[in-house]
């Protein structure tokens, strides 16, 4: 049959492929091979090292028969892949390159061979150097993670070389140290940041020019705070003082009930997305107090998880009419208090999706007396919720014309029949989460016919 068709064609057949099928073509013939590689657009490798020059010649011809590729990622790390790469692979225009650091000599090779980059993810080693971020003209989103012990030498070398601004949009920083004051330099030139990350870090580096870059930073949206107790406190004061333009705040393991509650109190940003996973840290006078803020009236996303100290009094202050999505994950208030979920039901007719995974004891009662007050719903995951049976399910199909989105995974009590009746009668069902094993014959055929996702979990 590929004699009959043109490369271009059978390129574009090609790239429309699921991973196995995409697979099983390349032993098809030379030809396929050949416009297999050529209409591939991103690949994941996984590189442990040790690396020795044979190996490395080797990524480095396999990369060069993919001509088009534009996003890589290699886990393994350090600078023998990253110079493969900037070797072969002049389209890139992402790379992921997680575990080992790579030096400033091997990224500066990096940034002449690849024009076009525009999101980098890569570790480096301390003391930090960033004399090579100016070479990257189009990059847009950068990860770094500090990798090293941390000193109070950790400073690196002012960087005589200050442009007005670096055009970056997503920032996402990793383990810094109380010593990497150095990081001035990234805080002094990064004025279009859209989305900061901090992950597991002890210290912003240099305060006065993080406070500088807060201030300055009039487009700054998101921000997620993950493992960094020591920085909230310092972090939301200055959120709240002067970020106006946040719209979303992530807060996981590791808050401040002093400095959470400051923020809501005081913060005039438009707040429309807040991710809490705080079991310790979030209490009903914080939810209370996100209803007492008019800036906060038209939150859209509230997700809370393993947030065990609040009850339903703070859920019904904070959930208001205008929230899209709703997300409580192992929270036990859902289970403590009966009837909590069809209370927040009758005044949520605008959402959108619902998130109660890892409910372990929440029962159908629970789910059906809900999602009968919220036909609106695109998306319901109950992951991990092992009381529910397949009357839950038959509830969202009755009442959820919708219905898109479905996880079900790890739910024991979910059978074959529940799941069978969920793909076959839901009209505009799109993608179903579920173990392989509960997917009847029936179910399969449906599935199929109707272009419905399944995605598998074997137990």
């Amino acid at each position: 049959m590929d004699k009959h068709l043109c490369d271009e064609l059978l390129e574009e057949i090609f790239r429309r492929l699921s991973l196995p099928s995409s697979a099983a073509v390349s032993l098809v013939s030379k030809r396929c091979l050949r416009l297999l590689r050529s209409s591939t657009t991103h690949l994941s490798l996984n590189f442990p090292s040790p690396y020795n020059p044979t190996t490395i010649i080797s990524l480095s011809t396999f990369l060069s028969d993919h001509p088009y590729l534009s996003s890589i990622s290699l886990t393994g790390g350090g600078d023998p892949l990253l110079l493969a790469v900037a070797d072969s692979c002049p389209n890139l225009r992402q790379l992921h390159l997680p575990g080992d650091p790579v030096s400033p000599f091997a990224l500066c090779t990096l940034s002449a061979a690849c024009l076009h980059l525009s999101s980098i993810s890569v570790s480096l080693s301390r003391p930090l150097s960033l004399h090579w971020l100016p070479c990257f003209t189009s990059l847009k989103c950068l990860s770094l993670s500090f990798i090293g012990p941390s000193t109070q030498d950790n400073n690196n070398l002012e960087i005589e070389e200050n442009r007005d601004t670096f055009d970056l949009e997503s920032l996402s920083l990793s383990g810094i140290s109380a010593g990497d004051s150095g990081l001035s330099f990234l805080w002094r030139n990064c004025k279009n940041v859209k989305k900061l990350q901090l992950k597991s870090c002890e210290s912003v580096g240099d305060h006065a020019s993080f406070s500088e870059f807060l201030k300055s930073s009039n487009g700054l949206k998101e921000v997620e705070l993950r493992t960094c107790r020591s920085i909230v406190d310092s972090v939301l004061l200055k959120l709240a003082a002067d970020c106006i333009s946040l719209q979303s705040l992530l807060l996981h393991d590791g808050g401040s009930k002093e400095g959470l509650l400051h923020f809501i109190n005081h913060s005039k940003c438009r707040l429309k997305r807040l991710d809490l996973r705080l079991p310790l840290d979030l209490e009903n006078a914080h939810l209370i107090a996100l209803s007492q803020n008019p800036n906060f009236e038209n939150l859209k996303s509230l997700r809370l998880e393993s947030c065990c100290l609040v009850s339903g009094e703070g859920l019904r202050a904070a959930v208001g009419e205008a929230v899209e999505e709703l997300a409580l994950i192992n929270c036990d208030v859902v289970e403590r208090e009966g009837g909590l979920l069809a209370a927040l039901g009758q005044g949520l007719g605008n959402l959108k999706e619902l998130d109660l995974s890892r409910n372990e004891r929440m029962g159908d009662k629970d789910v059906v007396s809900m999602v009968v007050s919220c036909e609106g719903l695109e998306e319901v995951r109950l992951r991990g919720c092992g009381r529910l049976s397949d009357a839950a399910v038959a509830a969202m199909v009755r009442s959820c014309r919708n219905l898109e989105r479905v996880d079900l995974r790890c739910c024991g009590g979910i059978g074959g029949e529940g799941v069978e009746a969920l793909v076959v009668k839901a009209v505009g069902l799109r993608r179903v989460a579920v173990e392989e094993t509960k997917l009847t014959p029936l179910a399969k055929v449906a599935a199929a016919n109707k272009c419905i996702q399944i995605v598998s979990t074997f137990i």
